[in-house]
């Protein structure tokens, strides 16, 4: 027989080799004694921790795009965070600015209120608290409205002070409203004292209706300074005397005319105003003081005349008295004559 014919294949025990059964047995003893030699003796231990410390690396190399992830999330949830509560921050900011704004306003607003009820308190002549409405819409005059009227008392030409001094007079009388025409008035005038030279004056609006004062018709050789502070006079009849109008602010001198011209700045800052006291004009106020006065001398008068006529009835009935006991006594001495007759 030919080489080339014969079978090489190997037998068919070796061919197969164990069978499946066997093969499950084997494999499902070796688990129950690894099972139990893991729990008695440990024997695994050191060889799971082997395995996770060479594994560790690349567990943590997997799972860095998930901790990427997160921590991407937690930074943006973060930002949002941050910004909710700056937001909530610059709010509450904005809102204790303006409490504190509406705050110093009112402790200004109060102090004012103060200053014009301790003047009110300080002069003895009749007045009345009001507040500025708003300014008069006419670029050729300088003048506000006021919140009070002739119902509420208010007279024309009556002087508008407020803690600072004068601001003005009373131009225009509404019933529930009046007009203020105010120093700087291009048409307003005042009468004023130096108060440290006690020389008389008077003070003009500026001529372009802004807020300055003008003390006109003044010698160039006037002893007058810058810082000098003007009052009024209370010859005019209808301010009194002793508030304060301007202070001199520059005073220029020259050579071609017999006049200084002298600039003054008002006492009282005309665009910031808002409560002011109105005052009955001093003459006015004398008028009334003088109608008082003779009220009281005639109420006097008659109180006298009352007393005396009082007086003299009195008189009368105590001498009637005096004659009703001597003619009692007399009646009473007559009978005892008789009987002793």
């Amino acid at each position: 027989m030919p080489f080339g014919t014969l079978d090489r294949s190997p037998p068919p025990f070796f061919r197969q080799g164990p069978s499946a059964l066997t093969k499950l047995l084997l494999c499902a003893a070796l688990a129950v004694f690894l099972m139990v030699a893991d729990a008695r003796f440990k024997l695994t231990t050191p060889l799971r921790a082997t395995v996770a410390l060479v594994l560790h690396p690349v567990q943590r190399l997997l799972l860095s795009p998930v901790d990427a992830w997160d921590n991407w999330g937690d930074y943006l949830r973060g930002m949002e965070r941050a910004m909710a509560a700056e937001d909530q921050a610059r709010k509450q900011l904005v809102q204790q600015a303006e409490r504190l704004a509406r705050a110093a306003q009112l402790q200004a607003e109060n102090q004012r209120l103060r200053e014009l009820l301790k003047m009110r308190e300080a002069m003895q002549i009749s007045s009345l608290a009001a507040e500025v409405l708003y300014e008069a819409a006419d670029p050729y005059s300088r003048r506000v409205v006021i919140d009070h009227g002739s119902h509420q008392g208010v007279k024309l030409g009556a002087p508008v002070i407020t803690d600072a001094g004068v601001l003005g007079q009373v131009t225009r009388v509404y019933n529930f409203s009046a007009e203020v025409t105010l120093l700087t008035d291009k048409d307003a005038a005042i009468p004023v004292l130096n108060t440290r030279t006690q020389q008389r004056g008077v003070a003009y609006g500026g001529e372009r209706n802004d807020a300055s004062l003008e003390l006109r018709f003044m010698a160039a050789n006037a002893d007058i300074k810058a810082g000098d502070l003007l009052s009024t006079s209370g010859l005019d009849g209808v301010y009194p005397p002793g508030l304060p109008v301007a202070k001199v602010a520059a005073v220029e001198r020259r050579g071609d005319s017999s006049f200084a011209r002298i600039a003054l700045q008002p006492a009282v800052p005309v665009d910031s105003v808002r409560h002011v006291l109105i005052l009955a004009p001093v003459a006015a106020h004398e008028a009334a003081r003088a109608e008082a006065a003779a009220a009281a001398a005639a109420e006097a008068a008659s109180a006298a005349e009352r007393k005396a006529q009082i007086k003299a009835e009195n008189k009368a009935r105590a001498a009637e008295a005096r004659a009703k006991v001597e003619a009692a006594k007399r009646d009473a001495k007559e009978p005892a004559k008789e009987g002793q007759r």
